[in-house]
């Protein structure tokens, strides 16, 4: 396993977030000795949603994360890569707040690793980081990205630079190496 014990990773996340897009790629990072604090708009215990594909449906989710930090108390030098998970509420919510837009533009403007998945391009695209560049979402992203001037491919995982983006929680294992990889690099 790759050792990351040297590496601070941001999660950026409000109410409403895909459960498995936040617990398993933070999860498999500690697990690698990276230290990941998530940041959010709310003060106190946020939870997430289960999506169903076979009912198209999302359930609330049992578990509840409490932030480590409010958005306005992050200092992005503190990290080195920033990952928005999915969900349609979190990332709806984040992209209507100006601090989390700024987090992505000034975690791109360094060059570090951001890395999103499902409807949390959404965020990407409020920061306006995807023009010009290869990215994939969720299906209902996609036009969206195409209308922000992305060049949307249909993959689990795409690396453009520092972008990392991937379409559901079935990419996350793939999503994960990425950023484990452009960590490691």
């Amino acid at each position: 396993m790759t050792d990351l014990s040297h590496r601070h990773i941001l999660i950026l996340s409000a109410e409403g977030f895909e459960d498995d897009e936040l617990y398993r790629p933070r999860q498999s990072l500690l697990d690698a000795g990276a230290s990941v604090t998530v940041a959010s708009p709310a003060t106190g215990s946020i939870s997430g949603v289960v999506y169903d594909m076979a009912t198209g449906r999302s359930n609330p989710s049992e578990r509840e994360i409490a932030p480590d930090v409010q958005l306005s108390d992050v200092i992005v030098a503190a990290y080195d890569a920033l990952i928005v998970p999915g969900g349609v509420v979190n990332p709806d919510k984040l992209r209507m707040s100006e601090e989390a837009v700024q987090i992505v533009r000034q975690f791109d403007a360094a060059g570090k690793p951001v890395a999103s998945i499902c409807h949390g391009p959404w965020v990407l695209i409020e920061a306006d980081i995807v023009r010009g560049r290869r990215t994939t979402g969720w299906y209902s992203v996609r036009t969206d990205l195409r209308n922000a001037g992305s060049q949307v491919l249909d993959a689990e995982v795409v690396v453009d630079g520092n972008l990392i983006t991937s379409r559901m929680p079935s990419d996350i294992p793939a999503f994960t190496n990425a950023i484990v990889k452009a960590l490691s690099g």
